[in-house]
């Protein structure tokens, strides 16, 4: 069914604390209507018939527009993004304290092609290591952990191997036959202090923070699409959606900052977000975000996720054009 002007747009996310003003109906773009589904995982948006549009992997949404696959629109609302240096575990006893000195290690990880996984392997390509001499496992984090095609429907490359049953990435890592993992989730009981494991990087945030200053971004995982039938109906809800977001962004940040009690220093956290990266630390729209998608499109290649290098300028098409007519960036 087409959305139109007395339509619902149904958009499906993960509970983002940024987008409780959208879901709460605080804030819009009329005349888009939009419903909020606040989601336990990402959806599968394609599979999802109750759903018109929501959150979705930058890169499966990459990998499927650089293949010609374009049932779905995205816009560049990165709804879900953060640095990679503290997603990278070994045991409290390993001598590795950098991406450097994992070159030639054993690393499990959650899953091959996953957004993520990619920015965190990218910390080791930043730091000279050879992800083709590293012999990857990948696996669940624990045992009773969702299984699932780990590998995105590729074939694992000759240094990559799926992890038998029964084995995990915590497991391995404990047991010694591992050194390292990736995870974007810390695992139970990972911040009591008789845990066996430990981020690689000590002062992970030191470090977030020099990656940050180095490449001019915050890393995107996540982005909003539409199924292509709603632009086709209504190609100006891809702007009314990119306002709708930005506007409960903004109230959301506003609010936090005004009643900042979540944890003992979030102020601090929040005057020290503001002093790196100004009001808005996860802009959305293209210029925005131009180096960091492009930055993606080149991982995914360098990585062998992506046969081919990738144009940026494939993956929003519909959202660029909008974009000059509206004058919505």
């Amino acid at each position: 069914m087409a959305t139109s002007l007395d339509t619902p747009l149904r958009l499906g996310v993960r509970p983002w604390s940024h987008l409780v003003p959208l879901a709460l109906g605080e804030v819009g773009a009329p005349p888009l209507d939009v419903r909020v589904a606040r989601l336990a995982v990402t959806p599968d948006l394609l599979d999802e018939s109750g759903l018109d549009a929501g959150e979705t992997s930058f890169s499966r949404y990459t990998l499927a527009r650089a293949a010609g696959n374009d049932r779905l629109v995205g816009i560049p609302a990165f709804v879900m993004r953060g640095f990679r240096h503290r997603c990278i575990l070994v045991r409290k006893d390993s001598p590795a304290a950098g991406a450097a000195d994992l070159a030639g290690a054993r690393i499990g990880l959650t899953g091959w092609p996953d957004s993520g996984n990619t920015w965190t392997r990218a910390v080791l390509r930043r730091a000279g290591v050879d992800l083709t001499g590293v012999a990857w496992m990948v696996g669940p984090l624990t045992p009773d952990a969702a299984g699932g095609d780990r590998m995105g429907g590729m074939a694992p490359p000759p240094w990559v191997r799926l992890a038998e049953p029964g084995e995990s990435l915590v497991g391995g890592l404990v047991d010694g036959t591992l050194d390292a993992i990736m995870t974007p989730f810390m695992p139970p009981g990972f911040h009591r202090d008789d845990t066996p494991l430990r981020p690689l990087y000590r002062d992970y945030r030191a470090a977030e923070v020099r990656y940050g200053e180095e490449v001019g971004f915050i890393p995107g995982i996540h982005l909003i699409a539409v199924k292509r039938e709603h632009v086709e109906a209504r190609p100006e809800l891809l702007a009314d959606l990119m306002t709708a977001l930005r506007a409960s962004q903004q109230a959301w940040w506003a609010s936090y900052r005004k009643h900042a009690d979540s944890t003992p220093w979030a102020l601090a956290e929040i005057d020290d977000t503001e002093r790196r990266y100004g009001p808005d630390w996860m802009p959305h729209g293209l210029a925005a975000n131009r180096s960091m998608i492009s930055a993606f499109c080149a991982e995914l290649h360098a990585q062998g996720i992506a046969e081919s290098p990738i144009d940026p300028d494939v993956l929003f098409p519909e959202y660029t054009k909008i974009a000059i007519e509206t004058g919505v960036e």
